[in-house]
């Protein structure tokens, strides 16, 4: 593949994540919000930490990496 066809192939698929979020974002409004992940509130702070939201999202994408660029 060349650099110019997997720029095209990113810049579309960052085109269609943001149409996702700007029109769907009930499909990812799970992010975030699972079990194993860690939300400290204070009046002063906030921390967010998404490790389980991080793991299905590595997962995910590890599988597609592998469909489609394996040999």
């Amino acid at each position: 593949m060349t650099l110019g066809k997997l720029l095209t192939a990113f810049g579309v698929i960052l085109v269609v994540i943001g149409l996702v979020v700007s029109y769907a974002p009930w499909l990812i409004s799970w992010f975030g919000r699972l079990p194993g992940d860690i939300r400290i509130e204070n009046e002063q702070r906030f921390v967010f930490i998404p490790i389980t939201s991080m793991l299905i999202v590595s997962i995910i994408l590890t599988l597609i990496v592998n469909l489609f660029f394996r040999k």
